[in-house]
């Protein structure tokens, strides 16, 4: 059944050492930047399609003394995790998914020259005070400030770009409209240039414990567009699989969400720390994320996360 509607990629996720284990299940795309179109439109402010014209739109928006960025990493025992989704986008960016691959593998170090300069190309924009944290303070304020609550700002006035994922559409203050012509909506976070359009995404999958015909059924059930389509009519709630109808999508997030997931050009990769051993991914990688924010240097940092992958 799940070799019928997903991607060969997707398969692999759930597959260890050529067995399949887990059918994929419900999907995120992390590769956006939320903003308030009204906003834009009265400032004369243009979504970017480029790092550079990026990084100049958040010069300008400096400039005319509002805050360009807010962001929040505090999450409990995985706090940091969404500093490491920023690395991962702009690693994917600026490094190529194969580099990327080589990576989340270690093949390529923590440390390496080409990772540190990607940290600092994220550190431009989140140790800057002069961009950020709209609406809550200086740089290390985003390590005390919900991940939930982190691009609430945008909404009040008090800062203009939040990177975070589709998911997001569910965390905006109740009446808050998702739509190009709504109170937020999100554009996909740039690159070097606009001809490539790497997509940085997440998602869950469906493992069985025991085996039994019900418990089976149930996971091949799960793997359906029959099964996305159901839940897409009940709230917001992104799918890879294929033949799903957008339709049923609950916002444009979702929707935009699915058609990129969707494309053939689309090159797609999975949320490198999920990937990755769970004492960095969900560890040390956090963990140093935070130390970072708070004032710790990249190199040092780097060389941190590094030294705990574990031995092969």
């Amino acid at each position: 059944m799940a070799e019928e509607g997903w991607s060969k990629d997707w398969l692999n996720y759930g597959t260890v050492d050529g067995a399949f284990y887990a059918a994929p299940l419900g999907a995120s795309v992390k590769s956006f930047v939320w903003y308030s179109p009204k906003t834009f439109q009265e400032k004369g402010w243009k979504v970017p399609t480029t790092w550079d014209e990026l990084m100049t739109l958040t010069e300008t928006i400096a400039a005319g003394g509002l805050k360009p960025w807010c962001a929040g990493i505090e999450s409990g025992e995985a706090t940091g995790w969404p500093a490491t989704d920023w690395i991962e986008d702009v690693i994917l960016r600026e490094l190529g998914p194969e580099e990327y691959d080589r990576w989340v593998a270690h093949e390529l170090k923590f440390n390496d020259p080409k990772v540190v300069a990607a940290v600092d190309k994220v550190g431009a924009i989140l140790k800057n005070d002069k961009y950020v944290n709209g609406g809550y303070g200086p740089v290390k304020s985003i390590a005390s400030t919900a991940f939930q609550e982190g691009g609430v700002p945008i909404t009040t006035g008090k800062c203009a770009m939040h990177r975070q994922a589709s998911f997001y559409a569910n965390f905006w203050p109740e009446g808050t409209k998702v739509a190009q012509d709504g109170d937020v909506f999100a554009f996909y976070l740039p690159g070097k240039d606009a001809s490539s359009k790497p997509v940085l995404g997440a998602g869950e999958f469906v493992a069985a414990f025991t085996d039994r015909p019900e418990v089976k059924a149930f996971q091949r059930y799960l793997a359906t567009a029959e099964h996305a389509n159901a839940r897409m009519k009940l709230g917001t709630y992104v799918s890879a699989r294929k033949g799903v109808d957008l339709a049923n999508a609950q916002n444009p997030i979702d929707k935009l969400s699915m058609e990129m997931l969707g494309d053939p050009a689309t090159v797609f990769r999975f949320d490198g720390s999920d990937l990755m051993p769970a004492a960095v991914g969900s560890g040390s990688f956090w963990k140093g994320m935070t130390d970072w924010i708070n004032g710790k240097d990249t190199r040092t940092v780097l060389d941190y996360i590094d030294a705990s992958w574990p031995p092969s």
